[in-house]
């Protein structure tokens, strides 16, 4: 997946969104799964479970990746990093991808990642995170990603460690933007959730549950 194409359409939709209250900072699954979806190589297929099927207490997004397909879920939205700079997400996948070299562009292969996106014009000035439930990378690790610098790649979670299990994940934001893109911001534009396996050529299935942005840890 070249995430170059996925900056262009991002910057295309996170131009007009508005800064949401704190108490509005929670999106369901019911919500995600109605965010605009982003093609690249066919489409990865989303949809929405009910909490038994999904295995947890609450329903869920599941992302079916079939061999050759990459596409994401985007909400375009501002978002006030000053108020809610820690983003709180829950994740499960059912498999990992073997053999790649994920610091390469054929390699460049996630069963699950969140996306959070700083939009600057001209569209090179833009800067991304990526976190992502790593194949093979150290968790803690993180690289440039291999089609364009403006996005870091971070491993929050890695192999097979996990699998078939939900997690909880929080991130500082704003922190990490510092820590990654030497920045210090005061809103983002655009979050994503993405499962895509066209450059694997494997299989995989990964779940989505809500998503929220804090004040504080």
């Amino acid at each position: 997946m070249r995430p170059g194409a996925y900056l262009l359409a991002i910057t295309v939709l996170a131009t007009t969104g508005v800064i949401a209250e704190p108490d509005l900072m929670r999106f369901e699954p019911e919500q995600i799964i109605a965010w605009p979806t982003v093609k690249f190589a066919g489409q990865t297929v989303y949809s929405l479970q009910d909490a038994q099927a999904a295995g947890a207490s609450h329903a869920a997004v599941r992302a079916a990746c079939d061999s050759a397909t990459a596409s994401g879920l985007i909400l375009e939205r501002q978002i006030d990093l000053e108020v809610t700079p820690i983003v709180e997400w829950h994740w499960r996948i059912d498999s990992v991808y073997s053999d790649l070299d994920e610091r390469s562009k054929r390699g460049d292969d996630y069963p699950a990642r969140v996306y959070v996106v700083a939009q600057r014009w001209p569209q090179w000035r833009s800067r991304v995170i990526s976190y992502v439930w790593s194949n093979a990378q150290p968790v803690g690790s993180d690289w440039p990603n291999a089609f364009a610098g403006q996005f870091r790649m971070l491993a929050v979670r890695s192999g097979s460690e996990g699998l078939g299990q939900w997690h909880s994940e929080r991130r500082d934001v704003r922190a990490d933007f510092r820590a990654l893109h030497g920045i210090d911001l005061d809103t983002i534009d655009a979050l994503a959730i993405m499962t895509d396996c066209d450059n694997a050529g494997q299989s995989t299935t990964a779940w989505y549950g809500p998503i929220r942005w804090l004040s504080g840890p």
